[in-house]
């Protein structure tokens, strides 16, 4: 191989590669850079490696390869219309792109061009800070296995809620605050706080994502990066306001990697 496509955020340092005509994919926290790069230097120590996100001039510093630098947000959305096409063989001409990194960007994919419309700090980043402070646990993967066992009506206050025992004038289901009955209902668990959290992170997004869709009169929502791999609550909760915001959510399997990728093809 003679490059290699890497993605460095504030929490992860995603890689692509090509071999044997086949596209592969790794991932290692940007505390194990060293490792990270000790396995680049062997796996292709001629290989040009073209660097992309936040943390790639970190990453630039500590290199003895060729290197060179790809445009973050370009390189999110070259990779992204790669996989639309490679994973679901068509891709549609406009859509509104949701990438879920440590944060979030929203963009306006068009034909021949992107605009990147906002930004949010609740992303990734929000998961795993405020699940270490709910729940002690700084592991991902475990984080995501409380939210599978917690219901998050359990933590919030719904529209029924406040009605109750009257009817509601809106949808009962839909939250009213966010951890609006943390601190009144004892009998929740701390699953149940990590399920109202992977809500709320998913309602804060999709209100952002919709007001662009609506702006620009779209259906089509992709969703991208690191936060959503494996992270089926999320997914869930985004998916259950398909109906009332009107919109077709995509999601990609290798989603977490459209950064690296498109550094990747930029070359």
């Amino acid at each position: 191989m003679n490059r290699i496509g890497i993605d460095a955020d504030g929490s992860l340092v995603k890689i692509a590669y090509e071999e044997n005509r086949n596209l592969h994919t790794k991932t290692y926290p940007i505390e194990e850079i060293s490792a990270c790069l000790d396995w680049l230097q062997m796996l292709a120590p001629d290989a040009k490696l073209m660097l992309a996100g936040g943390k790639s001039a970190h990453v630039q510093s500590k290199l003895q390869q060729k290197h060179q630098h790809v445009d973050e947000f370009q390189a999110t959305v070259v990779g992204t219309r790669y996989l639309l096409t490679k994973e679901r063989k068509h891709a549609p001409d406009q859509f509104i792109q949701v990438h879920i990194g440590t944060g979030t960007s929203i963009f306006h994919v068009m034909p021949d061009s992107f605009e990147r419309l906002l930004g949010s700090g609740i992303g990734g980043g929000t998961l795993m800070g405020l699940g270490k402070l709910i729940s002690g646990e700084n592991n991902f993967n475990q984080l995501l296995k409380l939210a599978a066992q917690g219901q998050s009506q359990n933590s919030d206050l719904l529209i029924r809620d406040i009605y109750a025992p009257s009817p509601s004038p809106l949808t009962g289901s839909l939250t009213a605050a966010n951890f609006g009955k943390a601190h009144l209902n004892e009998d929740a668990s701390t699953a149940d706080h990590i399920a109202s959290l992977i809500r709320m992170i998913g309602e804060t997004l999709i209100l952002l994502a919709s007001q662009a869709t609506t702006a620009h009169q779209l259906k089509s929502m992709v969703f991208t990066g690191s936060t959503l791999n494996g992270n089926q609550p999320l997914k869930t909760c985004i998916k259950t306001f398909q109906e009332l915001v009107d919109f077709n959510p995509l999601f990609l399997d290798k989603g977490a990697y459209v950064g690296a990728i498109g550094a990747l093809l930029e070359a």
